[in-house]
């Protein structure tokens, strides 16, 4: 009987049997990268809100503190969006007829809400404690970034699942004074120990996680309930 094959074929078709493993290979490894990139997460993305707003402005040069907006970002589980009666707290002095912040004024009459769009946005699976972190030492700039050079707002952080967990198993390399948890500018050489010397992270770090008795939880119910 005739060889229907040419002998050519065996090499072939090792050669994509062989191909296979590293074509799935690099699909697989494309698929991660852009799993982790800013076009999945929405890192470095800054969004249009419905009124401008410059957290460099307000924090930066007006050196208002977060919590005067994020009113309940100390006791509760969320940080909270300001009601409009904080915006006119000043703008009802300031900037009254300014065509920019017309929206603040007519949301501030009608009593209808400024649509908003939430930078950071995690999943409904996932539970997250602002107070909790707050009060454990963890400061704003960790998962916000530096939010007084913000013009407009973006998410710095992937918040993906691996990120989290950098701090949760170390928790001595985040940690600061509670002092300092709302400092957009505080480094730990800043910080002195018993003999004047500057601190480094670790070693300050360590000292705050006992003093404040931070856990480290690596359980699926901490986060996923």
């Amino acid at each position: 009987m005739a060889q229907i094959f040419h002998r050519s074929f065996n090499t072939i078709s090792k050669a994509s049997v062989f191909g296979a493993v590293f074509i799935l290979a690099a699909v697989g490894w494309a698929m991660t990268v852009v799993y982790r990139s800013s076009y999945v997460t929405a890192s470095e993305t800054a969004y249009v809100q419905p009124v401008p707003f410059s957290h460099q402005h307000h924090v930066a040069q007006l050196g208002i503190d977060c919590r005067y907006c994020h009113t309940s970002v100390e006791t509760s589980s969320f940080a909270g969006i300001p009601p409009t009666k904080t915006c006119m707290n000043c703008h009802e002095q300031i900037w009254v007829g300014s065509e920019m912040l017309a929206q603040v004024r007519e949301s501030y009459r009608s009593g209808v809400s400024i649509p908003w769009q939430r930078v950071h946005n995690l999943p409904g699976f996932v539970f997250f404690n602002h107070s909790v972190h707050i009060n454990k030492g963890v400061g704003c700039v960790s998962c916000h970034g530096r939010v007084d050079e913000m013009p407009l707002t973006w998410q710095t952080q992937s918040l993906l699942m691996d990120w989290c967990l950098d701090c949760h198993r170390a928790p001595e390399q985040h940690i600061r004074p509670k002092s300092q948890v709302f400092s957009m500018t505080w480094t730990v050489d800043m910080e002195k120990d018993a003999e004047g010397k500057p601190y480094t992270q670790e070693t300050l770090g360590k000292e705050l996680v006992e003093k404040y008795h931070v856990q480290k939880l690596e359980s699926c119910s901490t986060c996923h309930r």
